[in-house]
This record gives structure tokens, C-alpha cells and sequence, in this order.
């Protein structure tokens, strides 16, 4: 069974906000075993919405649209699905006692337009959303299915999670999606296809091995639809393994941050940040993760240098003399900001984010990052481009992964230490 994802809206032509919905409903509908033909974006403009329909019920079994079903008037899409169906809109009581029982909840008082929500196509499945006002329509011709869902990314998810994969599931035989992700770093694109050329080679046609690369980092996922190829994915799971030898992170495609905290969790240590370049990143990044509080105690953000003095205990003569974005700094930031916040690990980062403040010696995109672990410290400069979005974010993914990579080389010393005493 075949997919093909519409998101409906002039914002996002434009650029005005990014289609994050399409990326979650591919991966999550991917997961569960339905391939995705097609991913295409469609403005507020009823004739291109129904072409694109068309195009979409050529190669695929289902589509599944996403906004433009608000109340206000550049909301067309329930008008325009009604005349590609060839139905009228109708009024549905039951929709307005969904409305009435969400506005209800956050004590809103219904106005008209809000109600001319409960007008819905006549001959589609009315379902009902449980997180908003506009509810889902589920529209059958023949063997081809039509899905209009709310843009509102929360609501979006919950009829997919509550509704709509249930139902696709129930309706279509999916088939079993495998794939194995590996995390490397410290090599370019070009050069690990280069080192993966044989690996390649020899993968049975019906297995693929995507490169999926990320400010210092590239994301490898191997993979093929079908339990019957589980003994075979192990086979190649562990030669690519192999193949990969320093270079491999972690064998998971999970964020960094995520892979932080499962190794500061397992080896039963905290961390704190102190920023300068990265303007506290480093810090969103870890707290995105749900329990961080278990690990992670705080940062102090030190832009300033009379931050760095007065709040880190940065050696102003330090500062004077080798300048803020320098190893000696650098390495006083993680010291003291693991004492001041009582920390068994910490990690600091100094550079030059730009596009200003370069100089010969120092030129834009030149970053120190030290990690520290109880008493060891490990301490790295490089030099990354003049972009200033992509050398804070490059300078987070580093600066993250140095810190793990000195967590796991711990676990795996105490591992080995264990060994040889059962021995």
C-alpha cells in the first residue's frame, strides 16, 4: 500500500513556516509499515489542490492531507474536497458538541465562525478531533482513500496516533520496515562512501545504505522492508560495523543529546555547561530531553568576558594574555563551572561564531571546546566556516559529542576492568 502526503497552505510555499508535519507523519507512517511515494506541498488555490489529487491518486492508494481546514477564508480546503467528491457541505451536530465540549474545557466562548467548523462534507466519515475544532475527514472512491487532517502539528498527531494508522492498519496489510542506524564522526561524505565502497557492493539488492549528514556528523541507516530479511540484516549489520571501526559513534540514530543522557544516566554522573559562543545551545539541546533534571544541574552562560571573570573565575590575566578564545580559557570555564554547579563532568565552549570578529590568527569559526570528566579533561580546537548558525550548531554537536565519547570510554574501561576480575 502506497502514500502520498499533501500539506495544504501558502505559508509553506513561501517559507513562512517549515513543514515539520510531513516529517513526522513519513517517519511514523514509515515505522509502521506503509511506504511513502510522495511528499507535495500545495498552496491555498482549490483548482492546483485538485490536481495535485490527481497526480497523487495515480501512484498512490491513500493521501493524506494536512491543513487549510480552519475557519477563517483562506481556509479552502473542505470546499475544495467537497466539489472533487461531488457532495455538499452539511451541518453536523455532533461536531458542534465536540466544539462545544473543547471550548467547554478552556472556558472559550463560540463564536460563528468557530461554529461553521460542524459544517462537513455529506458523504465522507466524520471523525472526530479530540485535541481541536476542525474534524478529520475520511473520504472513500472506489479502492482510494482520502484523509484531511487539521495543519495544527498537535492535532495532527493525535488523529494519526488515535485514528487514522489504527484504521490504515486494520484496512491495509502493512509490511515490516527494518532498519539499523549507525552514527559516525570525524570523516567527510565523500570520503566514507569512499570507505564504504565494498560494503556496498555486495548488499543484496533489496537492502539500501542511506548517508544522512549533520553539522560534524553523518547518520547511517541500513534497511529493507520485510521480517523474511531479518537473518540477512543481521549479516550485514555487524560487517558494516566493522567496515566502520574508529569512526562509529553509536550504533543508534538517536540525538546526541539523547545518547548523553543514557550514558551519564548508566554510569551515574552529572554535567554542567559554560557557553560563550553557543549562547546557551549546548544547554537547550540537553534539556530538550524528558528527565534531564536527573543529570544535568545548569550552565552559566558567559558571553561577556567580564562573565567569564566575575561568574566563572576565569583569570582575567588568562584572558589578557591569550585571549577568551583560547585553550587556557577554555579549560578554566570547564573546571570552574563543574566546582561552582558541583559537577562530575562539565563542558565549555569559546569561539568565533561571526561573520564578525575574526582576525588572522583567530579567524571566524574558530572554537575551543573542553570536556571534563571528574579529573580528566580533554580539550580540542577547530576550525569550522563562516556561517554563524551552522558553527554554533557544529560547535553543539562537537562539543556533545567529545563529552560522550569520554563517558563511554570510561563505561567501557570499568566493563573491561569487571572482565577481567570475573575472570
Amino acid at each position: 500500500m502506497k502514500i502520498e502526503i499533501i500539506p495544504v497552505g501558502d505559508e509553506i510555499l513561501i517559507g513562512q513556516i517549515i513543514d515539520t508535519n510531513s516529517a513526522w507523519m513519513a517517519a511514523e507512517l514509515t515505522r509502521q509499515g506503509f511506504e511513502i511515494v510522495a511528499i507535495t506541498t500545495v498552496g491555498d488555490d482549490a483548482e492546483n489542490i485538485r490536481r495535485q489529487i490527481d497526480i497523487a491518486f495515480s501512484r498512490a492508494d491513500v493521501v493524506l492531507m494536512t491543513g487549510g481546514v480552519g475557519p477563517t477564508k483562506d481556509d479552502i480546503t473542505k470546499k475544495t474536497l467537497c466539489d472533487y467528491f461531488d457532495t455538499d457541505l452539511v451541518f453536523d451536530e455532533t461536531v458542534l458538541e465536540n466544539i462545544n465540549r473543547l471550548f467547554a474545557h478552556k472556558n472559550y466562548k463560540l463564536n460563528e465562525l468557530t461554529r461553521s467548523q460542524a459544517f462537513v462534507p455529506k458523504d465522507c466519515t466524520i471523525i472526530q478531533n479530540k485535541a481541536g475544532t476542525a474534524p478529520i475527514l475520511w473520504f472513500e472512491q472506489k479502492d482510494k482513500l482520502l484523509v484531511s487532517m487539521p495543519g495544527v502539528p498537535f492535532e495532527m498527531k493525535t488523529a494519526m496516533a488515535d485514528e487514522i494508522i489504527p484504521r490504515l492498519k486494520k484496512r491495509f496489510q502493512s509490511v515490516d520496515y527494518l532498519k539499523y542506524s549507525f552514527l559516525v564522526s570525524g570523516i567527510t561524505e565523500s570520503a566514507l562512501a569512499t570507505q564504504l565502497e565494498d560494503f556496498e557492493a555486495q548488499l543484496p539488492g533489496n537492502f539500501s545504505l542511506a548517508y544522512l549528514p549533520s553539522y560534524g556528523l553523518i547518520r547511517l541507516r541500513l534497511s529493507a522492508w520485510g521480517n523474511e530479511n531479518l537473518p540477512e540484516m543481521e549479516f550485514q549489520k555487524g560487517k558494516l560495523k566493522k567496515a566502520l571501526t574508529e569512526i562509529l559513534v553509536a550504533e543508534s540514530d538517536a540525538p546526541l543529546e539523547t545518547l548523553l543522557g543514557e550514558a551519564l544516566r548508566s554510569n551515574n554522573l552529572t554535567v554542567s555547561t559554560a557557553e560563550s559562543c553557543t549562547g546557551g545551545n549546548i544547554a537547550h539541546r540537553i534539556t530538550m530531553v524528558s528527565g534531564a533534571s536527573e543529570y544535568y544541574k545548569g550552565s552559566i552562560v558567559s558571553y561577556d568576558n567580564a562573565v567569564k571573570t566575575s561568574l566563572l573565575g576565569v583569570d582575567k590575566s588568562a584572558i589578557d594574555t591569550h585571549g577568551a578564545v583560547s585553550r587556557e580559557v577554555v579549560e578554566q570555564m570547564a573546571q570552574n563551572v563543574s566546582k561552582k554547579l558541583k559537577t562530575d563532568c562539565s563542558i565549555a565552549v569559546s569561539g568565533i561564531a561571526g561573520p564578525d570578529g575574526g582576525t588572522p590568527e583567530k579567524p571566524v569559526g574558530t572554537v575551543w571546546i573542553c570536556t571534563k570528566m571528574q579529573n580528566e579533561i580533554v580539550t580540542q580546537k577547530y576550525q569550522f566556516g563562516n556561517s554563524r548558525a551552522e558553527n554554533i550548531n557544529r560547535s553543539t554537536n562537537m562539543a556533545l559529542l567529545q563529552i560522550i565519547r569520554m563517558v563511554n570510554k570510561e563505561q567501557r574501561t570499568k566493563n573491561k576492568e569487571q572482565r577481567v576480575k570475573t575472570e
